[in-house]
């Protein structure tokens, strides 16, 4: 009886161990993936409350460095380069600092986003752009802390952080035009070499039409003529096709290629489909 009650306490402890309480956080997370043209834009950011507080100019100094939010840093990524308020910004992360002022903010995109808060260490050369937004006074309050993608047109739209009676919006472009010309350029001039490599290894994996397959990786290797995995891909298929004449052929070809590439992976696996079609290496 006394080992029954001591396994009973044992299991209990450690299921009281286990378990947690989950507690509602005081600035909750939110995360909004917008597609701006053709340049998808993600804010991954947490939203503090008013909570009766004076916000601007008290519990968010003026003229001070300031998170720009709560918690771990506020992240703007931009799936293209694109142009914030005039400042050029390369595709990627960014945690969003700002000065905020009476009149005017400063916001900040910095390189590192693995701070929480504002970084021990400002490191001047983790800055990516500086653009300065005016303040324009909003009726109402927003309670929540808010960071949004709005104003979205073909090519551009604007990203407005709101919190209290205060509203600041930086203006950014994308580059839908040159996406669109390049992919209408590249669907009006054709399949590419890799287009056609693609399709045919497709077609023989998935045991389709063979004659297909091997007619676009012609044209692949035609196209790319030093490309040692097509003719890699050639020399596989001719022998599953039972051309053998032809796979030593183009595995010769193949080898030769990887070997001034150099890929070394390549040229193992071309000399051992040689030797096993009978070619003494």
């Amino acid at each position: 009886m006394k080992k029954v009650i001591l396994l009973l306490a044992v299991c209990l402890t450690a299921s009281l161990a286990q378990a947690q309480i989950v507690a509602v956080q005081p600035s909750p997370s939110a995360k909004v993936t917008q597609t701006v043209g053709l340049t998808e834009v993600t804010l991954d950011y947490s939203r503090p409350a008013m909570r009766d507080r004076n916000i601007f100019g008290a519990l968010v100094p003026y003229d001070k460095l300031w998170r720009t939010g709560a918690n771990a840093n506020t992240i703007v990524s931009f799936g293209d380069d694109v142009t914030v308020g005039g400042a050029k910004l390369a595709a990627g992360d960014y945690a969003l600092y700002s000065i905020p002022g009476k009149s005017e903010w400063e916001l900040i995109f910095y390189s590192n986003t693995n701070n929480w808060g504002t970084p021990q260490d400002w490191d001047e050369n983790l800055v990516a752009a500086r653009v300065k937004v005016p303040v324009t006074k909003i009726d109402g309050k927003v309670e929540n802390f808010s960071i949004s993608i709005n104003d979205m047109k073909m090519d551009n739209a604007v990203m407005d952080i709101m919190w209290d009676d205060v509203k600041v919006s930086a203006p950014f472009t994308v580059p839908t035009d040159a996406k669109m010309l390049a992919s209408i350029n590249r669907i009006m001039t054709g399949p590419t070499a890799s287009d056609y490599y693609s399709a045919a290894t497709f077609y023989m994996d998935s045991g389709k039409d063979m004659k297909q397959a091997y007619e676009w990786i012609n044209k692949a290797v035609e196209m790319s003529p030093k490309a040692y995995w097509m003719w890699r891909k050639k020399s596989l298929m001719e022998a599953q096709m039972g051309q053998k004449d032809k796979a030593i052929a183009s595995a010769k070809t193949s080898l030769k290629l990887a070997q001034e590439a150099p890929n070394p992976d390549y040229v193992r696996l071309n000399k051992i489909s040689l030797e096993e079609w009978g070619v003494k290496m």
